[in-house]
């Protein structure tokens, strides 16, 4: 029953999407008024359909109907009720079809938010994304086809991989994920429309940053939770091993951070579109990319949780998709060049430092993409097997990186247009300063690497300089208008949402580099075997172990170590403990984690012996790594407030290159 509903709801919605693809792009390119609507209204269908097939497929998993191909691949009677339902996610045929609502919710909201804008415009741009649409549609209903019979029916399932079942952030980190990869498909289909159309207005642009900072956000949040995720859950002691699966979210996430910045050279200096088109389009592709390397089996990674042969389908697509896109950019792009004289850039301009910025962040996708691609490409064509570790992307990237950060205080202190030397010494002689304290006092706490203290130094300038611009309107309106303090700043955010909201993204941005930068560079580590009653010591923390406790869950046993933790203000009890799975051989390990603003005391159980008279922990100490998913919050206000629409002030024009309401200030301006 379920298999037979589920199959024919995946027919419909790639019905629906195959029909409005059609119409939208053929009436779109054709200028055919009376199609333009029904692009709409297969978008409508697409949601619904697409929408009903996962809820059947969600009731299948938790009625445990083992006649249905997915549900006899991940369910089992055992697992709970939560990890049951989010199993949906966690192999996949389930995974595409997730995909597949996902797509489908955002059309909806694409096609809601923009029903009365341009239509030819919106028409072709639901039907690239419905033609994208069409092709998930293909791959649920054939290669990943989760609604197949079972035949004999099995009486139970294996259970989802036991690493997803093991913590709660599985039931949030995917869907944070999936919903920044897949809303990239939006500013894709827009960037194409406006590509065959040969224009980019200014509503236009509005619509791609939206429709771009959408998926953003949550791709940012979902990049984060799940370096917690393997943090709290693989007992190593890490956030981020520049794993193929890792590198696979950071990509997208890269281009499209580049895009948001570009389009601010393209609203101010009308320049820049092509290139800011070529990026909206490539941060779409490198989410196909990303989803080729997580479910095509080709890489060895923690995070790939199924080995299947969908690789050359979804790699044939991915082809197609990058040969429309270049065929577009190659035959349309010259429409979208910049006006007469907008393409010079003076050096010491803001202009000047978001292309340069750019550029960072292209280096650093090339150095991610290759580094990710030449060990299976290597082995494709040579049959050797390679590994590009760490240390290549540490060597690579990790400068690029901190050069971005030095950016994000040199671009905010310079003007659009150049720069004098007055102005030049009166934005930056305070930030030096402010940089040169912090690295001052780091190297007075004790900090020798390198790298930290450059990071601290920079993080110090572009901090005071974030913090100047979010203060500046505020004070300065406060002065000017005789306003209370709070409700000057009230005032001075809400008239600039989309510009206060992009600084309180770059204090968090700042947070997460000076986090990485003390936890990777001033851990501690310790490792050691002890019996009941003996301790092990690691700075000032002091761990006794107590005993072994064993325990029994309905889809696991488990064996823990109880100990007694003293020491910096500390004095609790931990229970590591390694997790056993019927469907794996090797134990999950659960690590405990003390977590303070200033460190975590991080514990991993390694090994026991069969009585629990002796105990072998792993102990770090990892510096301020807390605040690294302590700044989702920052983050997700931030670009809310940028997303918040401005009220339009009629009495107010903008020239020609001009500020527009809610833009950037100088600093110093009101």
């Amino acid at each position: 029953m379920i298999s037979s509903l589920g199959q024919a709801l995946i027919w419909g919605a790639g019905t629906a999407a195959a029909f409005g693809a059609l119409v939208g792009l053929v009436g779109g390119v054709a200028r055919v008024e009376r199609l333009y609507a029904w692009p709409r209204r297969a978008a409508y269908a697409f949601f619904a359909l697409m929408f009903a097939a996962n809820l059947s497929m969600v009731y299948a998993l938790v009625t445990h109907d083992f006649s249905v191909k997915y549900v006899a691949q991940v369910g089992s009677r055992a697992t709970p009720t939560i990890f049951t339902i989010v199993s949906l996610w966690s192999a996949l045929e389930g995974s595409i079809l997730w995909w597949g609502a996902i797509l489908g919710t955002y059309l909806l909201a694409y096609s809601i938010a923009n029903r009365n804008d341009h239509p030819r415009a919106v028409a072709l741009s639901t039907g690239t994304v419905l033609a994208v649409g069409l092709f998930f549609s293909f791959l649920i209903a054939g290669p990943a086809n989760p609604f197949l019979p079972v035949s004999p029916v099995p009486g139970d399932g294996p259970g989802p991989n036991p690493l997803l079942q093991n913590h709660i952030l599985m039931v949030i980190h995917p869907p944070m994920l999936y919903l920044g990869y897949v809303g990239m498909v939006v500013p894709f289909g827009i960037a194409l429309s406006a590509l065959i159309r040969g224009e980019m207005g200014e509503a236009w642009i509005v619509s791609l940053r939206r429709w771009t900072l959408i998926p953003f956000t949550f791709l940012s949040v979902g990049i984060i939770l799940g370096s917690w995720w393997a943090y709290a859950v693989l007992g190593w002691g890490g956030y981020w091993a520049w794993d193929p699966v890792e590198n696979a979210s950071f990509l997208p996430w890269l281009t499209a951070t580049a895009f948001v910045h570009s389009l601010m050279v393209v609203e101010r200096k009308r320049t820049l579109r092509l290139w800011t088109v070529a990026l909206c389009l490539a941060s779409f592709i490198l989410t196909l990319i990303g989803t080729f390397m997580t479910r095509s089996g080709i890489f060895n990674s923690v995070h790939s949780f199924s080995q299947s042969d969908i690789g050359p389908t979804l790699l044939a697509f991915i082809a197609i998709v990058l040969a429309v896109s270049v065929v577009l950019l190659a035959a349309r792009g010259h429409l979208l060049l910049a006006e007469p004289g907008s393409h010079q850039f003076p050096p010491a301009s803001r202009e000047s430092s978001i292309l340069i910025n750019n550029l960072l962040f292209t280096g650093i996708t090339f150095v991610v993409l290759v580094g990710t691609l030449f060990p299976p490409l290597t082995e494709a064509i040579k049959g050797a097997r390679i590994s590009v570790g760490e240390p290549y992307f540490n060597k690579m990237a990790v400068p690029l990186g901190v050069a971005v950060l030095f950016l994000m205080g040199v671009g905010p202190s310079l003007p659009w247009g150049a720069a004098d030397r007055a102005t030049f010494r009166r934005n930056f002689l305070a930030p030096a300063i402010a940089g040169l304290l912090v690295v001052t006092g780091c190297f007075a706490a004790g900090v020798r690497s390198g790298w930290a203290l450059v990071t601290f130094a920079l993080a110090g300038f572009a901090g005071f300089v974030t913090l100047r611009e979010l203060l500046l309107p505020g004070l300065t309106r406060m002065n000017e208008h005789k306003e209370p303090v709070w409700t000057a700043l009230w005032n001075s955010a809400v008239r600039a949402r989309r510009r206060f909201g992009g600084y309180i993204v770059h204090v968090g941005v700042i947070t997460i580099f000076v986090a990485i930068a003390a936890s990777s560079t001033g851990k501690q580590h310790a490792t050691g075997t002890v019996a009941t009653g003996q301790e092990l010591t690691l700075g000032p923390y002091h761990l006794k172990y107590l005993g072994a406790e064993n325990g029994e869950d309905p889809h696991r046993t488990w064996t823990a170590a109880r100990g007694h933790v003293t020491g910096n203000g500390i004095d609790e009890d931990i229970l590591p403990r390694m997790n056993f799975y019927k469907t794996r051989t090797e134990p999950i390990p659960s690590p405990a984690v003390i977590t303070r603003p200033a460190e975590d005391f991080y514990v991993s159980l390694i090994a026991f012996d069969n009585g629990g008279k002796t105990a072998s922990f792993n102990l770090w100490i990892f510096p301020l790594v807390g605040w690294i998913w302590w700044s989702i919050p920052t983050l997700v206000v931030g670009c809310l407030i940028a997303l918040w629409p401005q009220k339009k002030r009629p009495a107010e024009a903008v020239a020609p290159g001009a500020a527009p309401a809610g833009g950037e200030l100088k600093p110093g301006a009101a």
